[in-house]
C-alpha cells in the first residue's frame, strides 16, 4: 500500500482549519493517529487530549499515557468510574440492558466520555472536538449526538471517516509518522467492567477465534471440573453483595467477571444489526453482565405482577434500543428511567448459584417481597376451594363459544 498515494488523499480533502481542537483521547490507533491529523491536516494551534476512565482498566490507561509522552502531549485525566458504575450501570441493571442480545455497554461508555469531552472542551474554549470514528460504524453517530447536545457550537471532527481511511491505511500512516500502535487484533477491543468488545466490525462469517483473544473468560472446555458457587444479594433491583460481603457495584462486577470468566460464562458471538442497519458478526466477553442480568430478571418475574413485568419488558427493548442509538440524553429515555426506578422499589432478594462450563444454575432463591405463594398456588397444597373457579371458567370461555357460533355461519351452518 502506497503511503504517498494516503497521504495524497488527506491532502486533496478539503478540511477546516482550526485553533484549540479537543480530542477524546483513549491511546489506541485512531486517536492516536487522530492527535498527528491535528497537526498535519488541520493545523490545531493547540491540542487538548481528553482520557476519561470508566473501568477500562488500569494497564490500558497506562500504555495511553505512554502512547501520549511518544506524541508530545499531555491529556487530561478524568476519572468517572464512579458515574458509570453507579450511575449508568445501576440504570442498566435494572432496566435488563439487552439490545438483541448485547449487554449495553460501550453506547453507554461513548455518550459518558462524548459528554465529558463536550464540557471539558466548552470550558477550555476550544472551536472543534476530534473522536476516532469509522464510518460504518455506531459511534460516530452516539458521539455526534451528545457533542451536539452539550457543545452544540463546536465543530466535530472524524477524520478515519470523513477521510474515508481504512484500518490497513491508518496502520500505514502510523508507521510513516512514527504513531505508536500496540493493537494485536484488528479492530481492537473497547473494554469497561460490564462488557469487552472484541475487533468490532472486523470478524469474518465463519471466522474461527483464536483462544487466546479472552481476557476474562476461560473456553468451557478449559475450565475448571468442578463447579464455582457464588451467592448475589440484591436490594431494590441492584446487586449489593458478593458471598455476603456487601460491597459497591465497581467491586462487585469486576470479582464476578473473575469468577464467572474462570467458569466459561460470558460469551456472546452474535449478528448485531448497527444503527446504520448493516448486519456484523460481533464478539463481546462479558461474564458479571451475564450472571447479573440473569439473575434480575428472575427476581422481577418473582417480584412484579404479570401486567407489570409484561408492560416492562417493553420500556426495557426501547430503553436498550434508545441507548444503543446513542439517545442516552433524549427526554423520552428519562422518562423511560422514571418508570424503571419506580418499579424496582420490591425487587429485592438473594440467589446461590452454580457456574459450570459456561452454564448459570439458580440453586436458590430466597425473597422477602416475592409474589410466588405455593400455599395457594401449589397443587400438592389445598389453598383455596378449587369449585370456585369452575363459573370463572364458564365466563372466560362465553368468547369462545361465540367464535364458534360464528364458525358454523360462516361455513354455512346453523
Amino acid at each position: 500500500m502506497d503511503v504517498k498515494e494516503i497521504i495524497r488523499k488527506i491532502e486533496e480533502t478539503p478540511a477546516p482549519q482550526v485553533r484549540k481542537a479537543a480530542i477524546a483521547y483513549s491511546g489506541g490507533l485512531d486517536s492516536s493517529l487522530g492527535i498527528e491529523m491535528l497537526r498535519r491536516k488541520y493545523k490545531a494551534q493547540e491540542i487538548v487530549p481528553i482520557t476519561v476512565d470508566v473501568g477500562q482498566g488500569e494497564e490500558e490507561v497506562r500504555v495511553s499515557q505512554e502512547k501520549a509522552k511518544v506524541l508530545k502531549v499531555e491529556p487530561i485525566m478524568i476519572d468517572a468510574r464512579t458515574e458509570f458504575t453507579e450511575v449508568w450501570l445501576s440504570k442498566a441493571i435494572r432496566a435488563n440492558s439487552d439490545y438483541n442480545g448485547y449487554p449495553v455497554s460501550t453506547s453507554m461508555t461513548r455518550q459518558l466520555v462524548a459528554r465529558i469531552v463536550a464540557e471539558e472542551a466548552k470550558a477550555r474554549g476550544c472551536d472543534c472536538i476530534m473522536e476516532g470514528s469509522t464510518g460504518k460504524g455506531n459511534d460516530q453517530y452516539r458521539m455526534h449526538n451528545v457533542f451536539k447536545m452539550f457543545a452544540p457550537e463546536l465543530e466535530v471532527l472524524v477524520p478515519v471517516r470523513d477521510f474515508d481511511l481504512t484500518r490497513a491505511e491508518e496502520e500505514v500512516l502510523c508507521r510513516e509518522w512514527g504513531v505508536p500502535v500496540t493493537e494485536t487484533i484488528t479492530g481492537g477491543d473497547d473494554k469497561t467492567m460490564w462488557c469487552r468488545s472484541i475487533a468490532s466490525g472486523a470478524i469474518d462469517l465463519n471466522q474461527e477465534l483464536p483462544r487466546d483473544i479472552w481476557m476474562w473468560i476461560v473456553p468451557p472446555e478449559d475450565a475448571p471440573d468442578e463447579p464455582g458457587h457464588v451467592e448475589i444479594a440484591f436490594r431494590e433491583g441492584l446487586p449489593v453483595s458478593l458471598d455476603g460481603k456487601e460491597m459497591p457495584l465497581g467491586e462487585l462486577i469486576p470479582a464476578l467477571n473473575e469468577l464467572g470468566g474462570r467458569h466459561g460464562v460470558g460469551k456472546i458471538d452474535m449478528f448485531e444489526d448497527g444503527i446504520m442497519d448493516l448486519k456484523s458478526r460481533e464478539i463481546y466477553e462479558a461474564p458479571a453482565a451475564h450472571i447479573i442480568l440473569k439473575l434480575h430478571r428472575d427476581l422481577e418475574q418473582q417480584c412484579l405482577t404479570k401486567e407489570e413485568i409484561q408492560f416492562k419488558k417493553m420500556i426495557d427493548a426501547k430503553w436498550a434500543y434508545m441507548t444503543y442509538h446513542g439517545e442516552w440524553y433524549h427526554p423520552l429515555k428519562a422518562e423511560l428511567d422514571a418508570f424503571v426506578a419506580a418499579s424496582q422499589g420490591v425487587v429485592s432478594g438473594t440467589y446461590r448459584v452454580k457456574l459450570y462450563k459456561g452454564n448459570i444454575d439458580i440453586e436458590q432463591r430466597e425473597s422477602a417481597t416475592s409474589l410466588f405463594t405455593p400455599e395457594i398456588r401449589s397443587i400438592k397444597a389445598r389453598g383455596f376451594d378449587q369449585r370456585w373457579c369452575a363459573n370463572a371458567a364458564k365466563v372466560r370461555g362465553l368468547p369462545f363459544e361465540i367464535l364458534a357460533k360464528r364458525q358454523r355461519i360462516m361455513e354455512g351452518g346453523k
